[in-house]
């Protein structure tokens, strides 16, 4: 079809609705006319919390101020995800938004860290993590530095409907249109397929170019209008169900999720400003759902604020994100278990790529590729990053796990974990959202030890070698004891915003 975009049609609000919405109104302005179409009668699924750092980028260039933001959504600071449990029992380790040392053009930090532990090194890799080290210390603020070895990369917790209801308002500030009411029905052209109208429970007929399915795991448009088709991956994400429940805040804000593993399953903690989050992602080969609430309940910090809430799943993705003049975003497209905390960013992600690829001359096959293309590709990253947490464990003491560990597994994963073993080395795919330091840390942190390390590694003697690593092991620790606490930045944050 040749026929210009010139309105957007959001069919569900929630954060991904809102973020669409939000995004795609701020970024063409006059050129698109956007309506977002929900009913207060749908709830939504608040799978998102937790988030990376990249969402600091998408507030930006939406112009949100960062202390209102904080404010209104309740939000905390994520230094990192602390894995308990995961290799073994009683262990754990660090997943944190920096990165260990300092690394050089042709030898990243790690491969001079593994020579010295050759050598009688019995430090550890985090160690030399100033992510880790104010995690650890429960302290943040935003060091203000030349030298890129202090840099602390950060993202947020937040309520996800406060974050939705804080969208909303500033989208109909920016002139985004918000109907209320049920879909009754879709109507498509006969030659082409395409979605023309969304004819509602009262009768109101709304009309669109390009249409944005947020309706969640139902997936109205792409799936029960289009027939787009799904990928599943419960092969080998083979959770499949989770339960979730709030409970009361603790008296220290820690700058981290927590993420426990249990015989079958794993529990999360986020920590928010007027509550916790909690729940766990399990299996229903290995427990029951009633097994699954009651190990939740009986391992929260805190009282509970309501009663737990059972959620299904299925993990996969949509054969195509991006079929005819449809764009699924959020839960319409798919879902990875929130485990990396991708399920927010899979929205920003999503609408910043159909920003790059606008149609806005006419839908055309082209773009509709790419767009497909990309998005695979994407999908695969994270789901081949989430299966290393899992494959590489140490634990014996129930079947889940060994289930997890004795599984096929694809062969991108299985190269990246070889090369790392015989070798250290580490190789970004070409937009893997996860650099080689988020590689580096789990793989490490469940166990893997290389056999070698790059050969450029040897450059230093073995006296600059230790000289290196003890002048970068102080250069990290040297703030951290000049950082307010969490809290402390918070209240910094509340009082100005």
């Amino acid at each position: 079809m040749n026929n210009a975009v010139k309105k957007v049609v959001v069919l569900g609000g929630g954060t991904s609705g809102w973020m669409s919405a939000a995004f795609l109104k701020k970024m063409f302005t006059d050129q698109v006319d956007v309506e977002l179409v929900e009913s207060d009668a749908i709830g939504t699924i608040g799978v998102g919390e937790a988030t990376i750092p990249p969402i600091r980028l998408f507030n930006n260039v939406l112009g949100i101020n960062e202390a209102e933001f904080i404010k209104e959504t309740r939000a905390t600071v994520k230094l990192a995800i602390k894995f308990e449990n995961w290799k073994n029992v009683g262990e754990s380790y660090y997943h944190t938004f920096g990165s260990a040392g300092k690394s050089n053009p042709f030898c990243h930090f790690h491969h001079y860290y593994y020579r010295a532990k050759q050598l009688g090194l019995d430090k550890s890799l985090w160690e030399y993590d100033l992510n880790y080290l104010a995690a650890q210390a429960g302290k943040f603020a935003q060091i203000k530095a030349q030298d890129p070895v202090l840099d602390m990369p950060f993202a947020y917790h937040f309520d996800a409907g406060l974050y939705a209801k804080f969208l909303r308002k500033f989208s109909e500030n920016l002139g985004v249109k918000r109907t209320e009411g049920m879909v009754d029905s879709v109507e498509q052209n006969r030659e082409s397929g395409f979605v023309e109208n969304l004819i509602l429970k009262s009768g109101q007929v709304i009309e669109g170019d390009l249409f944005i399915d947020c309706s969640g795991f139902k997936g109205l448009l792409i799936q029960e209008t289009l027939a787009t088709g799904f990928e599943d991956w419960s092969h080998w994400l083979q959770s499949d169900s989770a339960v979730a429940v709030p409970s009361e805040r603790l008296e220290k804000t820690l700058p981290y999720t927590r993420s426990i593993a249990h015989a079958g399953g794993w529990q999360w903690r986020i920590p928010l400003q007027h509550r916790n989050g909690n729940g766990i992602v399990f299996s229903q080969r290995h427990y029951t759902p009633d097994q699954a609430t009651d190990i939740l309940m009986s391992n929260l910090d805190t009282k509970p604020l309501a009663d737990p809430m059972l959620i299904r799943f299925t993990t996969g993705r949509r054969r195509k994100q991006w079929n005819k003049n449809v764009i699924a975003v959020g839960l319409s497209s798919g879902f990875l278990e929130p485990l990396e905390s991708t399920s927010i960013h899979l929205i920003q992600s999503a609408v910043v790529r159909l920003a790059h690829l606008f149609p806005h001359q006419g839908i055309n096959e082209s773009d509709i590729a790419e767009y497909n293309k990309q998005s695979d590709i994407e999908y695969q990253q994270i789901r081949d990053f989430i299966i290393l947490h899992y494959v590489v464990n140490e634990r014996t003491d129930s079947r889940y796990w060994q289930d997890m560990r004795e599984m096929d597994i694809p062969d991108s994963l299985r190269h990246k974990i070889e090369l790392f073993k015989a070798s250290g080395r580490i190789f970004r795919e070409q937009n893997d959202l996860f650099l080689e330091s988020s590689w580096l840390q789990v793989m490490a942190g469940q166990g893997l030890e290389p056999q070698d390390y790059n050969a450029l590694a040897n450059q230093l003697t073995e006296q600059q070698l230790m000289d290196m690593l003890k002048r970068i092991e102080t250069i990290k620790k040297e703030p951290v004891n000049q950082l307010p606490s969490h809290d402390e930045f918070l209240q910094s944050i509340m009082n100005r915003a």
